[in-house]
């Protein structure tokens, strides 16, 4: 995993990969007790700054050592049964390799309190268990780097818990910072919204047609109350990020 900052998070995360035969943390200049979590863990821990997401969890690839590595963010958690799933997969007890060389793992966010199971948001599913040197992140892609694996691949029941935005306040800050990223490389592509058919298509109707689809079509609204928060934010986040791109076409940003 890549951290910085993480003493709030980190000891619960590590307590469910304690078992794993290594543990990797890439550090980008904690000031908190992180490093000192991590270690008391048996963690190889290591600083590199940080340079994008991708670039700096691809860091932490290439100091895995064993034969398989799950992508684990600081604030997320392994359930029991994940656990035991991943245990019995590469345990290979009955001489045979897993069938895949990497593997989907649902993930059940936390927003705002609640567990959000709908509108699109659950299983969430995520690249994470996969054999050492056979996947990469994208670089260049801003906070949602994904793994590229060239494959079939499997899936895995068990959940990934995802301690995502216990706050509404630790939410804004996380959207304002992530949209002001992907809008700087929405910039550099030349998508800036700069006629007034694509302004309006991406600040004003596509926020808008994203929560009607995710919170009407995909059962957003059995959430209740915090559901209804999240889709309302996650469209305004689609507006600021293309807001933002057009103020930086007209260089005010």
């Amino acid at each position: 995993m890549i951290a910085m900052n993480e003493e709030a998070n980190l000891a619960r995360t590590l307590e469910s990969v304690r078992w794993a035969d290594e543990i990797v943390v890439v550090d980008s200049g904690s000031k908190d007790r992180t490093i000192e979590i991590a270690q008391s863990f048996g963690a190889k821990t290591s600083y590199h700054a940080i340079s994008g997401h991708g670039e700096q969890k691809n860091v932490a690839l290439d100091l895995c050592t064993s034969d398989w590595i799950f992508l684990l963010d600081a604030d997320e958690v392994l359930t029991q049964e994940l656990q035991e799933e991943i245990r019995q997969l590469l345990s290979c007890g009955d001489g045979r390799e897993p069938q895949f060389g990497a593997y989907w793992i649902p993930r059940l966010n936390l927003y705002f309190g609640r567990w959000i199971r709908h509108g699109g948001f659950y299983p969430d599913r995520k690249l994470r268990l996969f054999r050492r040197g056979a996947a990469r992140l994208s670089e260049g892609v801003g906070p949602h780097s994904t793994p590229q694996f060239a494959g079939p691949k499997g899936r895995l029941k068990g959940d990934m818990l995802h301690y995502a935005y216990p706050t509404l306040g630790v939410y804004l800050e996380h959207m304002d910072r992530y949209s002001s990223e992907i809008a700087r490389l929405l910039a550099a592509k030349g998508r800036t919204s700069s006629s007034l058919a694509a302004f309006l298509w991406n600040a004003v109707a596509n926020p808008v047609a994203t929560f009607v689809y995710n919170y009407i079509f995909r059962l957003g609204f059995l959430d209740g109350r915090e559901g209804l928060i999240l889709h309302i934010n996650h469209s305004v986040y689609i507006h600021w990020k293309f807001i933002k791109a057009w103020r930086i076409g007209l260089g005010k940003e």
